[in-house]
């Protein structure tokens, strides 16, 4: 299986921990800084042992100058994105939630763009609209939106998840070594603000701390053998199939918009996954 297979399929993984994580989120009973602190430590927790096991703690030493990039990456893609989503979903609505942060897709092509110097094509951009042009259908559902005060911070959220990415794709550390250290500098960022705010433990941010661990694993995993802007367009279909797992598992209703945005995504998905990742010349 060659790198670009592998980077691909590790994406698809990950879509599938996305579009699982949603309903543990929505679950939670306490605050969304204790929540989010909670579950970054965990998450730590569960990705040092597998670091010390797998001997990688050596590369942290001997490459201490990579320690600045891990925070930054731990800074933007897990403290404050995570902050930012919180709070945003709070002030505004789900459906808005999830539809502005698929705005990620085009961030991530600006600055792949712009940082990476990654490859952009014409084919690229087409299917990263079919995505997200499914993703609305399935999740407005013919609805009209309306910007609320919280759809700010829900526009500039995939901002700073893409600015991680984007430090963490030019750090020369292992996956499983970036996965660790952003969550243990972004749980810690966030420890001091959680417990201003009413700091309080639940068996669900554990839960999420796992679905963490395992989920960046895999995705630092995926950007390592592909282009973080087609690795990005991957992950756009994951409200969809947050809607598609509550249909049924949860009893919800299917609709035609289902229907059709499903098909879009399908299409979308299946041009993307065919993309060459490259670099400009």
């Amino acid at each position: 299986m060659n790198r670009e297979t592998e980077g691909t399929l590790l994406a698809f993984l990950v879509l599938t921990l996305l579009g699982l994580e949603p309903v543990i989120i929505k679950s939670n009973p306490v605050n969304p800084l204790a929540f989010a602190s909670l579950s970054a430590i965990f998450a730590s927790l569960i990705l040092w042992p597998l670091l010390l096991i797998r001997g990688l703690v050596e590369e942290i030493r001997k490459s201490p100058g990579e320690l600045k990039k891990a925070f930054l990456t731990g800074l933007f893609a897990t403290a404050i994105a995570y902050s930012l989503f919180s709070y945003g979903t709070r002030m505004s609505t789900a459906i808005n939630s999830a539809i502005l942060t698929r705005f990620e897709v085009f961030y991530s092509f600006l600055l792949s763009w712009l940082l990476l110097k990654e490859r952009i094509t014409g084919r690229t951009v087409i299917s990263a609209v079919a995505l997200i042009g499914g993703v609305f259908l399935v999740v407005a559902q013919g609805k009209r939106l309306e910007l609320l005060k919280g759809d700010v911070l829900l526009l500039l959220t995939p901002l700073f998840w893409q600015l991680g990415h984007s430090i963490a794709k030019r750090t020369a550390y292992s996956p499983l070594t970036i996965a660790t250290l952003r969550n243990t500098f972004g749980g810690l960022v966030l420890l001091v603000p959680a417990l201003l705010a009413g700091f309080a433990f639940t068996k669900l941010a554990l839960a999420e701390g796992v679905v963490i661990a395992l989920t960046q694993s895999l995705w630092y995993s995926a950007i390592a053998r592909i282009n973080l802007s087609k690795a990005t367009a991957i992950l756009t279909p994951a409200p969809a199939l947050t809607v598609l797992i509550s249909t049924l598992f949860l009893g919800e209703g299917f609709t035609p918009y289902h229907l059709a945005g499903l098909t879009l995504i399908t299409a979308g998905t299946i041009i993307l996954s065919g993309e060459k990742s490259g670099v400009r010349e």
